[in-house]
């Protein structure tokens, strides 16, 4: 018990120095995050026994350059790079033009989140539709003096429509492959839990953008500057790799940003290398969190959850209760979605099979709690990436997560209830 409590407590010094002393202090900026990252990291080194003081740095430093870790920071790299040259070559404005010219002001919002949902089934990632629509999300913002924060988290929740449904997404592949069950059946099993907190989200969006007014004048939309978002987003849509897709991107805004005049060679390198250095910080949290949550499991952190989750399990609704507290709880651990399931989908598994629970009701279970803690821890790289391109605090966005709340709390009521029947 003490060993288990001793290893999950770096993550309550993180969450004291930077988000009580935030709340205190009223002011998310007060203590950087990076900061509070860097005393939670040195805790954990700290208090890692039975290692000499350099294999405990190393294995830090494994979890913190695990080649899913660099893959990240790659699109982190990437995506910096797209987003301020888009911007500087008038991409992002065009963009934005053209959505306030096709949408009606109070249809903004509900937009917005029909967008990312879409997008997101399509592709079958979060952090591929992040990477497309926040920018468009923040400019839509600063043209119609909405908060920033919000239009970010539309864009955020709508994304974990569709990595908690698509059929090519991670979270999905991983939950039914752990539980034994066809793609198509727990799609089905998650539509009915899943659906109905989306429209309900979708008509919050309605009213709350029923007041909304666009500018009065809307610039010429510059046709050909929407190019480079048009293509990132079509060949996202038929699946090619973000990577891919952002590389393409960062190409055409070059071209058409040269061919216009809005910047030479020189401008254009200098706007990517802006851009990558503002994911600076970014990249940084994301590191120094691999590391701390690398040292967590290699203290027992993970061992410790597990088996305290297990211990009183009664009945089917217990059994469904804590698969969704288990694969919460490691995710908070781990800030990836995917691992949480890998990491307890077996042992999902073995409680389903004990108590009765459908192998189809167990993987939507795992998908649909994984994907709403996802969407609202702010070390988490969906959060952070919108946090890096919107230029906002990761903080500052969960207010307004709607969505990942929601599906969190239809999960519950579909165990609570028993719903749906036919797969409970």
């Amino acid at each position: 018990m003490k060993k288990g409590l001793i290893a999950l407590s770096p993550l309550a010094v993180f969450v004291v120095l930077y988000l009580v002393t935030s709340i205190i202090a009223h002011d998310f900026y007060k203590v950087p995050i990076t900061v509070a990252f860097l005393a939670a990291s040195v805790y954990a080194v700290i208090i890692t026994g039975g290692l000499p003081l350099q294999k405990r740095i190393d294995k830090f430093s494994q979890g913190a350059g695990t080649g899913q870790m660099m893959l990240m920071l790659w699109i982190f790299v990437l995506a910096g790079a797209f987003a301020n040259s888009a911007k500087m070559m008038g991409a992002i404005d065009a963009t934005v033009n053209l959505t306030l010219t096709l949408l009606p002001s109070n249809m903004l919002l509900p937009g917005l989140f029909f967008a990312a949902c879409f997008v997101s089934l399509s592709i079958g990632t979060s952090v591929g539709t992040i990477v497309a629509l926040t920018p468009i999300a923040a400019g839509i913002a600063q043209q119609t003096d909405a908060s920033i924060p919000l239009m970010t988290a539309i864009v955020v929740g709508g994304s974990f429509f569709g990595d908690n449904l698509s059929f090519i997404s991670d979270t999905t592949i991983m939950a039914t492959s752990t539980q034994g069950c066809r793609l198509s059946d727990k799609f089905r099993v998650n539509s009915f839990i899943v659906t109905p907190a989306a429209l309900i989200i979708l008509i919050v969006y309605l009213f709350m953008g029923w007041g909304m007014h666009s500018p009065q004048h809307v610039a010429e939309v510059q046709y050909i500057k929407v190019i480079p978002y048009l293509i990132v987003l079509v060949t996202a849509i038929f699946g090619m790799n973000v990577m891919a897709v952002l590389t393409i991107g960062i190409l055409l805004t070059g071209i058409i940003g040269i061919a216009d005049g809005s910047f030479d060679i020189f401008g254009w390198f200098s706007a990517m290398g802006t851009g990558i250095i503002g994911m600076g910080e970014l990249i940084i949290i994301t590191m120094m969190a691999g590391g701390l949550l690398e040292i967590i499991k290699f203290n027992g952190g993970i061992d410790f959850i597990i088996k305290m989750m297990t211990r009183h399990i009664h009945g089917k609704r217990g059994a469904e209760l804590s698969i969704g507290a288990l694969v919460s709880l490691v995710n908070i651990c781990t800030a990836n979605n995917t691992v949480a399931i890998l990491t307890v989908g077996s042992i999902a598994k073995k409680i389903g099979d004990k108590y009765g629970v459908d192998n189809r009701k167990c993987a939507s279970i795992l998908d649909t709690y994984s994907c709403m803690m996802q969407g609202v821890i702010p070390y988490g790289a969906q959060l952070l990436m919108a946090a890096g391109l919107a230029k906002v605090n990761p903080i500052g966005i969960m207010p307004y997560l709607y969505y990942p709340m929601a599906i969190g709390i239809a999960a519950t009521l579909s165990i609570l209830f028993r719903y749906p029947r036919r797969y409970s």
